[in-house]
């Protein structure tokens, strides 16, 4: 058992979890009793993030060359590894959510597409500045949906609660590598840096959209046109408040270590998912009873 260090971003490992999601029915694919439009979002949200994940491998193998920092270079690594794992998992669940929503495969080729294009056209600078523009909202993504564990997660379907509780803990994890590296390559421009950041997010709320779209009309969501803008509002306000939690991101002296949801809110399910997986607990199936075991307090 290797020790947990305090600070989340902080000597990270790669964990090679495989998650059953062939388990999983195509009725529970709403997975969260507690807020299913959340499922549904971050379903949406999923679809294309793979091929995203995909695309960091090639920006950060190419850039690692021209980096000699041994922890950046141990970091590097470190989040090559996690992406890579976190790709196959979700490239699996894209597979089982096809099999209920038509037009999933059609958008989950578009996306491989378009990053596999990218990633072979764009320079060093694109490849290296897109990437933490995306990161900085998985890694925000990260921070919030943790802290709203108890309003979207506590009564859901265990094989994605665990895949997402694992998945984000892990983008909190190495959230500021892609920054880092970027700042070591190009670190006065800060302009692009932003410019990427906003481009990142765009591409974000437009995937999102168009899949979480059409997964609420598949489920009938629609039907009623006030009940429809109210699931469809539910989207837009979880892409806003990315882009809230994102404010502290534009300032010169910005760094992941340092904002504010990691610094003066350090999540306790994070903490102790981190601690629990390090003494070789089984994450990977999370119902009430096993979070309560996570969390160091007796099921009830």
């Amino acid at each position: 058992m290797k020790p947990v260090s305090e600070h989340p971003m902080d000597a990270f490992p790669v964990r090679p979890l495989q998650f059953q999601v062939e388990k999983i029915r195509s009725r529970d694919l709403v997975w969260s009793r507690t807020c299913p439009e959340f499922s549904m979002f971050i379903n949406a949200l999923g679809i294309h993030v793979p091929y995203f994940e995909r695309y960091l491998v090639r920006a950060l193998t190419k850039a690692r060359t021209q980096i000699k920092d041994e922890r950046l270079l141990r970091d590097i690594s470190a989040i090559i590894g996690q992406e890579a794992h976190h790709a196959k998992n979700f490239i699996h669940l894209n597979q089982v959510l096809a099999l209920r929503y038509p037009r999933v495969a059609q958008m989950e080729a578009a996306a491989r597409d378009y990053f596999a294009e990218h990633a072979k056209k764009d320079s060093l600078r694109q490849l290296v500045g897109y990437t933490a523009g995306y990161e900085t909202f998985t890694f925000l993504a990260g921070m919030i949906i943790l802290q709203n564990y108890d309003r979207w997660f506590a009564d859901s379907e265990p094989v994605i609660k665990a895949m997402w509780v694992w998945h984000q803990v892990e983008e909190v994890e190495h959230g500021a590598v892609a920054f880092e590296v970027y700042k070591h390559l190009y670190g006065d421009d800060e302009l692009y840096r932003k410019r990427m950041v906003l481009k990142a997010l765009a591409h974000i709320a437009g995937e999102t959209i168009k899949a979480y779209t059409h997964m609420a009309r598949v489920e009938g969501w629609l039907r009623n046109p006030f009940r429809g803008a109210v699931r469809l509002g539910f989207c837009g306000l979880m892409l806003l408040r990315l882009l809230k939690s994102a404010l502290p991101v534009f300032r010169k002296d910005y760094h992941p270590r340092r904002h504010p949801l990691v610094t003066t809110q350090q999540n306790p399910i994070q903490i102790a998912w981190r601690r629990y997986e390090s003494r070789g607990g089984d994450v990977l199936e999370i119902d009430r009873a096993k979070m309560a075991r996570i969390m160091g307090v007796e099921p009830a």
